[in-house]
């Protein structure tokens, strides 16, 4: 009897704790926010944020744009001398894997769910972006264990090698699952839903992982251009095309804009005024704005040191011109430019048939057309014996022209100068490096405490987790 009435207590208790539990779940229950992760706001929410922290102040302002020697400091210049603040890197880093990584890993899923193709294979494209952009930057990273956090929570580091192979896998089939006339989707503010604009976006990335490894990886590279090069339908190939953000008024404005609300710390670097000028190119103007008090344009050393940074004053100095710095200017996945000067590259390097001359004055024409630049002063440019393509040195030619080209997409500038090693930069007046450039950004120290064995395992694999290690795609 005493038993049956213990066990009825217990039914009592575990009938009430339940009963308290759903009444909890109840109350904490937002009437006013879904339960449901919807698709379309995911992808827009994943496509703003990443394009924030791709041209934002971490991954661009203070980092690759100043070692790429697009920008230069005017104030505050110790990331211009190589010296990083902890918390760009880690920033860099957070904000990619949570919310690039997580978040298209999710839309990629819910396209599964959802029985709708087209969602995957835009997460998949987006998220393929988002670690050739991680690889570029740190070298070896988290790739095929990253975003499962229930099932690993300290993931492994994949080599570069593999990463960029497994891109190139994820990427193809992200086009073989594209319905360019059924399952709609919404929430792109990319392509506004046009998938046949999707499958360019993706093979013009394959085009551009396959270039990166062609000196490590030259069979692999040339299956990629042997299947999708000469398929100018399904690629980027005009500037009506380019992948890209354009932003929104405040509060959804472009993080430069935002940046030059409250801060004046750059200025457009000497090394691209020079050669602008070097080269009569017209873009000097787009570029470049003219010093406030002289009127002329006057790019900043990099790495200068504050006292001598300061004497050169705000109002003599140039800042960026205003097409990057405005509210709605745009933030550029991949541009029309690229593409053609891949072609070029492929071509001299018989990745590719076809005139590499010929195909590098269309990159050339495609860049500039990008600013609007006339038909007559792009003749007169091309035409100019610095411009003309120099077979002999390919590299020199191809790197210094997209090295131009790629002035809106610091991230991509910095990674094809250490590929081409063009135009040769000096390193930076007081840089702390001995003479010499970063080739990468380090590790977070947040992967040293909390995945100090898969982080040690990647640094043995790599080399020193240092600034001037080299990647394994930029062979010397």
């Amino acid at each position: 009897m005493k038993l049956a009435k213990y066990i009825l207590g217990l039914g009592v208790v575990a009938a009430l704790l339940s009963s308290c539990t759903k009444q909890l779940e109840d109350i904490n229950k937002n009437p006013n926010e879904s339960e449901t992760v919807e698709p379309d706001y995911l992808l827009s929410n994943g496509i703003k944020a990443n394009a924030d922290t791709y041209w934002g102040t971490d991954a661009t302002m203070e980092t690759s744009l100043l070692y790429v020697q697009y920008w230069a400091k005017i104030q505050y210049p110790d990331p211009d001398r190589y010296i990083p603040a902890s918390t760009n890197i880690q920033t860099v880093w957070n904000n990619f894997y949570a919310q690039g990584i997580a978040d298209f890993t999710k839309l990629v899923q819910l396209g599964d769910t959802l029985h709708n193709p087209n969602y995957k294979a835009v997460g998949l494209i987006m998220r393929s972006w988002i670690f050739q952009v991680l690889t570029d930057l740190y070298g070896d990273v988290p790739y095929k264990q990253a975003a499962q956090i229930e099932q690993y929570l300290t993931p492994e580091y994949d080599a570069q090698r593999d990463v960029y192979l497994g891109l190139l896998a994820e990427l193809k089939t992200a086009v073989e699952l594209i319905n360019t006339t059924g399952n709609p989707i919404a929430g792109d503010l990319i392509y506004s839903g046009s998938m046949a604009k999707w499958k360019k976006f993706a093979n013009s990335l394959r085009l551009r992982i396959a270039l990166r490894i062609s000196d490590q990886e030259f069979d692999a590279a040339k299956a990629v251009f042997d299947e999708i090069g000469a398929d100018d339908n399904n690629l980027i190939i005009d500037n009506s095309d380019n992948a890209k953000l354009t932003y929104q008024p405040s509060p959804y404005q472009n993080p430069v804009a935002r940046n030059r609300e409250t801060r004046n710390d750059y200025r457009i670097s000497k090394s691209m005024v020079d050669k602008l000028n070097e080269l009569n190119d017209p873009r000097l103007t787009i570029y470049a704005a003219p010093a406030r008090d002289t009127n002329k344009i006057i790019g900043v050393t990099n790495g200068l040191t504050a006292d001598s940074a300061s004497r050169l004053g705000f109002n003599k100095t140039s800042d960026v011109g205003a097409v990057f710095t405005a509210t709605l200017a745009p933030a550029v996945f991949f541009n029309a430019a690229e593409l053609w000067f891949i072609k070029a590259e492929a071509a001299q390097r018989g990745l590719l048939s076809g005139n590499a001359a010929t195909l590098y004055a269309q990159a050339v024409t495609t860049a500039m057309k990008q600013y609007n630049v006339s038909d007559v002063s792009i003749a007169a440019y091309l035409a100019q014996p610095s411009v003309i393509y120099d077979q002999a040195n390919f590299k020199k030619s191809i790197g210094e022209q997209k090295w131009l080209a790629l002035f809106s997409e610091g991230l991509e500038g910095f990674a094809e100068w250490r590929r081409l090693d063009y135009p040769k930069l000096p390193p930076a007046y007081t840089g702390v490096l001995g003479g010499k450039i970063p080739l990468r950004l380090t590790y977070p120290s947040s992967e040293q405490a909390l995945n100090g064995v898969n982080y040690k395992a990647a640094v043995a694999n790599q080399g020193a987790d240092q600034l001037t290690t080299r990647l394994w795609f930029d062979k010397e």
